[in-house]
């Protein structure tokens, strides 16, 4: 399932206050040779303070330990910190009440203990190009939610752009949460071609980020399919 990829973040800083998960995710990532800091978490001082003394990387990986406020108050933090880092949460099982807070936050990935040595892998990948990694159902529950802000509504009243053939397969490759890597594999194409489609997508809706790109292609999905109800 996992192709071996340049990912962007080459600096990964794993957070937890426990140290089997430090340990297991460190020699996890450490095969695919990037740059791995583990941070682990003292009990008896505030997340917020532990927060400011995390080093600057491109990817955090974080442990959802409880109570799971104590995530928030350190993705909160972090992104205060470094608005463009990206982060990917893991838990034992994510809801819509546990997810939702997270996503709302700026988290881009979440991911189950049980995934994770299969999929963090790719999911870093994804995050890392600016998606999300999260199950599709549950991410297209976040959708429904987030048009219903005032940056929802603004994304959700562009006109539906006119794609090609070509483009729509890279889109609904997207929302399957492939790589650029993958993308060109399952079309037959080049990665360097992948890239172009995806600037003109973005170009054509009117977003500078993939993120933005997979929530108004959700959106769109649902449009087109009540219109043929």
């Amino acid at each position: 399932m996992h192709r071996s990829g340049a990912v962007r973040a080459t600096r990964i800083c794993l957070v937890s206050s426990h140290p089997y998960f430090l340990t297991q995710f460190q020699d996890l990532l450490g095969k695919t040779g990037h740059h791995i800091e583990a941070k682990r978490l003292e009990a008896t001082v505030p997340v917020a303070e532990q927060a400011l003394h995390l080093p600057r990387a491109t990817l955090y990986v974080l442990d959802s330990y409880s109570p799971r406020q104590l995530t928030s108050v350190l993705v909160s933090n972090l992104l205060e910190r470094f608005p463009k880092a990206n982060l990917i949460v893991l838990a034992e099982s994510f809801s819509e009440a546990t997810a939702f807070p997270l996503l709302q936050l700026g988290v881009k990935g979440i991911l189950q203990y049980a995934d994770a040595a299969t999929q963090l892998p790719r999911a870093m990948q994804s995050v890392a190009n600016g998606g999300y990694w999260v199950p599709r159902t549950l991410l297209s529950r976040f959708v429904e939610t987030i048009l219903t802000g005032d940056r929802g509504r603004h994304l959700a009243v562009r006109k539906i752009a006119d794609v090609s053939k070509r483009e729509q397969e890279i889109l609904d490759a997207l929302l399957e949460n492939l790589s650029n890597k993958e993308i060109a594999t399952k079309l037959n194409i080049s990665e360097r071609t992948v890239k172009f489609h995806v600037s003109n997508l973005l170009a054509k809706y009117g977003v500078q980020r993939r993120a933005d790109l997979i929530v108004l292609s959700f959106h769109n999905q649902k449009v087109v399919s009540k219109s043929v109800q």
